[in-house]
């Protein structure tokens, strides 16, 4: 009943047709694609500006921690401020129901201080964000627009290029990203935050983020059930240069299946509307947040389908190397074709997210067959891996059992693996299996390593693997 009531809420709104104009934004219209459609039925003018009062917070370097309010209306503001011509400038915004001095955007900039040094605008749409969904997805028009004025002051007056700047949208965030896109020729870069489902997929181009918004679009898909029946927030297309597929983009590790992740009130506050976060919907950003930072840990594979992820087909990494998904998506713009299909990975159930791929082959030894599993575990120069399950099942010496694994660490140069086997029952004849040889392949550089071993041990006792 909760699901329902909340799409209720969704979906609300009054029919009414007409156009609404904006000084500095141009017009804004409901007629078709709009409104009136299948995707759109209800019609609803955006806000004006004021009344959404969007703001730019310009954090950097020299100001991490507390923000400087800039403008491009007063467009001395910027230039009295940190703001760094020089430098690559990172928009960042939230969606539905958020706003601009969330603690996920501002820790984005600072984590990004770690390794770059950038201009980084938080921009706040609180106005427009919490009202209905069916209003809030028409705000973003005015947002996207605002946005594309900045850029314009910033080149028309500061001679700052369209193609420095990187506007990283969450979900409705996403849509107000191409929309600044669409208003801003020559953009460098739009990510696109699990982009919102509702009233966007489906639609055609000029009403959602798509790939020709600017020179290199980047979209991380977490949510992507349908909305209706499943509360599904993500759209499941691909709308971008690079679709990661994260997990298959369904259910996240981590998140209660089928299920809100919180229900808390505004600001602790009631203030007659719910606000709801989806555990599934909010990892995008947080894959985000931690691939600033472990740049190798989040490798897309190119696949048809998740399902096909599992298998041979997408394994290795081709000689070329495979995109990342999230902050450095960009170093594989180059390289992007228009066969190239969903890119999938698997992440962590919780942080540390990252995740490094490898296939392992087992050989079993012994004298006879057993029920039960076989579990590996990875050492090398970067530190040793937990341990993995290789197979489970019947057990047969003189067969070899291979498995995908993704672990929690960058093993690096392996040195040795360690084996463990476990019965499923009790066995009172105490039988030994042990691994006759295991091999290793790493996804990122398709780099092979050969253990073997020469004995058998009882079920769990590790045996000890080194380079043949």
């Amino acid at each position: 009943m909760l699901g329902i009531w909340i799409l209720a809420l969704f979906l609300l709104g009054t029919t009414r047709g007409g156009e609404v104009c904006f000084e500095r934004l141009g017009c804004f219209t409901d007629n078709k694609p709009w409104a009136g459609t299948t995707e759109r039925p209800l019609a609803k003018l955006p806000w004006s500006p004021e009344k959404i009062n969007i703001r730019f917070l310009l954090y950097t370097k020299k100001n991490p921690n507390d923000f400087q309010e800039i403008t491009a209306i007063n467009s001395a503001s910027i230039g009295y401020s940190n703001f760094d011509l020089s430098k690559t400038t990172r928009f960042i915004t939230h969606g539905f129901l958020g706003q601009g001095e969330e603690t996920w955007m501002s820790d984005m900039c600072k984590r990004m201080f770690e390794v770059e040094d950038v201009n980084c605008i938080c921009v706040d749409w609180s106005g427009g964000s919490r009202c209905l969904y069916t209003q809030a997805s028409n705000n973003i028009r005015v947002v996207g627009a605002e946005v594309a004025y900045f850029i314009n002051v910033l080149k028309e007056q500061y001679g700052y290029s369209p193609s420095k700047v990187h506007f990283i949208g969450h979900s409705l965030g996403a849509h107000a990203a191409g929309e600044a896109g669409k208003r801003s020729p020559g953009l460098g870069r739009i990510t696109g935050l699990d982009p919102a489902q509702p009233y966007f997929q489906d639609t055609p181009v000029e009403v959602r983020l798509d790939k020709t918004d600017a020179a290199f679009v980047d979209i991380i898909h977490t949510d992507i059930s349908p909305t209706i029946p499943n509360l599904g927030f993500g759209i499941n297309q691909a709308i971008g240069h690079l679709d990661f597929y994260p997990n298959g983009g369904v259910q996240m590790p981590g998140c209660a299946k089928n299920a809100l992740s919180q229900i808390v009130d505004i600001d602790g506050i009631w203030q007659g509307t719910v606000e709801f976060v989806a555990c599934n919907h909010l990892r995008s950003f947080k894959y985000y947040y931690e691939s600033i930072t472990s740049p190798d840990g989040f490798l897309g594979y190119t696949c048809a389908s998740y399902d096909t992820f599992q298998t041979e087909n997408c394994f290795p990494c081709p000689k070329g190397g495979c995109p990342q998904m999230g902050h450095y998506a960009e170093k594989f713009k180059d390289r992007v074709t228009s066969g190239i299909q969903g890119l999938y990975l698997n992440t962590g159930e919780a942080s540390n997210f990252a995740r490094w791929r490898y296939k392992v082959s087992v050989a079993i030894a012994g004298k006879s067959k057993v029920s039960g599993y076989v579990n590996i575990a990875l050492y090398g120069a970067g530190g040793n891996t937990r341990q993995y399950e290789i197979v489970q099942g019947t057990l047969i010496p003189g067969e070899t059992y291979a498995n995908f694994i993704d672990v929690e660490l960058n093993v690096g140069t392996i040195t040795k693996v360690k084996f463990l086997w476990n019965n499923h029952i009790l066995n009172p004849t105490q039988p030994t299996l042990g691994a006759a040889a295991v091999t290793v392949q790493a996804g990122e550089d398709r780099n092979v390593f050969n253990f073997c071993g020469s004995e058998t041990v009882r079920e769990n006792v590790l045996q000890t693997l080194t380079s043949c």
